[in-house]
């Protein structure tokens, strides 16, 4: 990106270069309630939708896996198991204090000897090319400044034959749901932010920042400009939520 190019953080538009520092802070507030406060957003939905995201990667005794944006590692504790003393784990965050708690609960958790613990941007991933046999993001992309660029990243890391899953908030498909997701989003998250982290400004931010992100048909789109094919997406929860998956080959 160019110094002077502009995005988005939630609905302002402020300079690109300071993005990133605006999300760690974010992430840096509400690292210690992150599950608990995604527990009460979503009803506990959000460990349903991980579940089915983690189903559709395939992933085997063996294999090596990336969880980008990997936070507390729920993701990263499931493909822990599935890939054995064989297999690696990469839990990658760029966020120190996220990647923190992740690894204080997989090791209280037991979860030692194939997994390892790696701050790393995904637009450029400290990652040898066709590294990996399978890249999962969860929740993260849409903080992602330049989204292009990581998912080029995301691909030039994935073996051939590899897949890569985004699972990440999306829009309703239902114009009755997306009113009143769009009424729970704005009047209900933020008080919950305000009494469960004392935070209610990140949360304003998560439900801003969902609103902003590439609805299906444009994240499909992007993904095959990065350079992925048999592009696919289940909706979740009437859309809002989605799960892309996308082969290298």
């Amino acid at each position: 990106m160019q110094d002077n190019e502009k995005t988005h953080f939630g609905f302002k538009e402020i300079p690109a270069s300071e993005k990133v520092n605006r999300v760690a802070e974010v992430f840096h507030s509400v690292a210690s309630k992150y599950d608990l406060m995604n527990d009460f957003m979503s009803l506990g939905m959000h460990r349903l939708w991980k579940r089915f995201a983690i189903s559709l990667c395939g992933v085997r005794e063996g294999q090596t896996v990336l969880d980008l944006a990997g936070g507390t590692g729920d993701l990263a504790r499931e493909f822990a198991k599935s890939v054995g003393k064989n297999g690696s784990v990469v839990l990658a965050d760029i966020n120190e204090k996220m990647l923190a708690e992740g690894r204080a609960r997989l090791l209280d958790a037991g979860i030692v000897g194939n997994i390892t613990f790696v701050q790393a941007d995904a637009e450029h991933l400290p990652f040898p090319d066709h590294y990996f046999d399978c890249i999962t993001i969860a929740f993260g992309l849409r903080n992602v400044t330049d989204k292009a660029a990581a998912l080029r990243s995301m691909f030039r890391v994935l073996k051939p034959g590899g897949k890569c899953l985004v699972l990440e908030f999306s829009k309703p498909v239902s114009p009755f749901l997306n009113k009143m997701y769009d009424t729970y989003s704005f009047n209900v998250i933020p008080r919950l932010g305000e009494w469960v982290c004392n935070d209610r400004e990140s949360y304003q931010y998560l439900v801003e920042s969902i609103r902003m992100h590439p609805d299906q048909e444009t994240l499909k789109k992007m993904m095959q400009d990065a350079g992925f094919e048999d592009v696919e997406y289940h909706n979740l929860s009437g859309g809002i939520v989605a799960v892309h998956k996308g082969l290298k080959y």
